[in-house]
């Protein structure tokens, strides 16, 4: 028995037109998988097969949330996951992907859906994916409010932090006098 063999929906064993299959990919799920990406989360995926004539369509949608680092404190943060997708099946002698369709083995009889709902997730989170402002860890802030050097005209996602006009280095920032020389490096060349 496969560890994801309840996410197996048999394409030649469909009774009716159309039917309808629900999987609750909770820790067991994300554990299963072993990926970095996402490791923890609780998501309702409904996906509807429709059969037509010598092809299957499969309609996902995804809703949930996943939990994940973030990027500015690297505690972990609740991503909420809403995405719909198409994917056509048919079958074949060898499994493949060709264009927007998918080739399953005939004698296999059905499709595996475990990795097409993991990789729906990773592609639903955001590039940079940060708390709500105000959110993030305190001490992990005011860490970063000590180590950060940038200048006013900056335009990065720290501005949400409530950084004090005082605390914000401009141009006049002392520097360590032993770099003091690195900055005629560009005018020698």
């Amino acid at each position: 028995m496969s560890k994801f063999e309840r996410y197996n929906i048999p394409l030649k064993e469909l009774k009716t037109e159309t039917q309808v299959f629900e999987f609750d990919l909770d820790e067991n799920y994300f554990k299963k998988i072993d990926s970095p990406e996402v490791q923890h989360g609780n998501i309702k995926a409904i996906v509807t097969v429709r059969k037509k004539t010598g092809l299957f369509d499969l309609n996902f949608e995804l809703n949930g949330i996943i939990q994940i680092p973030c990027d500015r404190c690297l505690d972990d943060m609740n991503q909420p996951i809403q995405y719909k997708e198409k994917i056509q099946v048919k079958f074949g002698d060898n499994f493949s992907e060709e264009d927007d369709i998918v080739i399953v083995p005939e004698a296999d009889g059905g499709i595996n859906i475990a990795w097409f709902l993991y990789e729906f997730i990773v592609l639903n989170i955001p590039m940079k994916h940060v708390h709500a402002p105000g959110e993030c860890n305190k001490t992990m802030v005011s860490k970063l409010k000590k180590h950060i050097t940038r200048q006013r005209t900056d335009d990065d996602d720290l501005d949400d932090i409530d950084f004090e006009e005082d605390e914000i280095p401009t141009d006049e920032t002392t520097t360590d006098p032993r770099w003091d020389g690195l900055q005629n490096i560009f005018e020698n060349n």
